[in-house]
């Protein structure tokens, strides 16, 4: 029984993990990476459609990101779609790619980017805790109930403890990772 809430846990925690470092990714350090269009969705055809299901991106240089659309009617859908995000940046085209030019981050945005992302990792600290609460309760109730011992219950409330400590270090990991990438001129 407990090593089910083990599990669970660790699987949720995962999520957690895997949500934050997508988020991280989406956030613009001054180099250019496909992961920045990730949440960009155009409209094909009525149907809201990721930029990499449209098209081929390739990073020629680290400021520059160039979308090749297998269907070229699509240009101008990409191109407002880009346009409607919260990327800030403008996109040009000559008719059979889209160029996306990254600017040189100012010092008081890379600031700003530090403060997202050290909220960002906030955030998924707080949704590990809250997956250690909810299994340690998940067994207490069980020792209460006495489908499990008070012993085999503190035990597992350990080994959950554990758990929560490797995850939130590997947050950690990643929030300096990020930081770091983002200050580097």
């Amino acid at each position: 029984m407990t090593e089910e809430v083990l599990k669970d846990a660790e699987e949720r925690m995962k999520h957690s993990l895997d949500a934050f470092r997508r988020e991280l990714a989406g956030v613009r350090a001054g180099r250019a990476t496909p992961a920045l269009l990730e949440k960009v969705r155009v409209d094909y055809y009525g149907t809201p459609t990721p930029i990499q299901q449209l098209a081929t991106i390739h990073i020629p240089e680290p400021r520059l990101i160039v979308i090749q659309p297998w269907d070229k009617s699509q240009i101008g859908a990409i191109e407002r779609a880009i346009q409607k995000s919260d990327l800030g940046l403008q996109p040009t085209s000559d008719g059979q790619v889209i160029r996306l030019a990254l600017p040189q981050l100012t010092e008081q945005r890379r600031q700003e980017l530090v403060k997202l992302v050290r909220n960002l990792a906030e955030s998924a600290r707080v949704a590990v805790r809250n997956i250690r609460r909810e299994s340690n309760d998940t067994l207490k109730e069980l020792a209460k109930e006495g489908e499990i011992s008070e012993d085999e219950a503190r035990a597992a409330q350990d080994r959950v403890q554990k758990l929560t400590d490797r995850f939130i270090a590997q947050i950690a990991e990643f929030l300096e990772a990020k930081e770091k990438e983002i200050m580097e001129v």
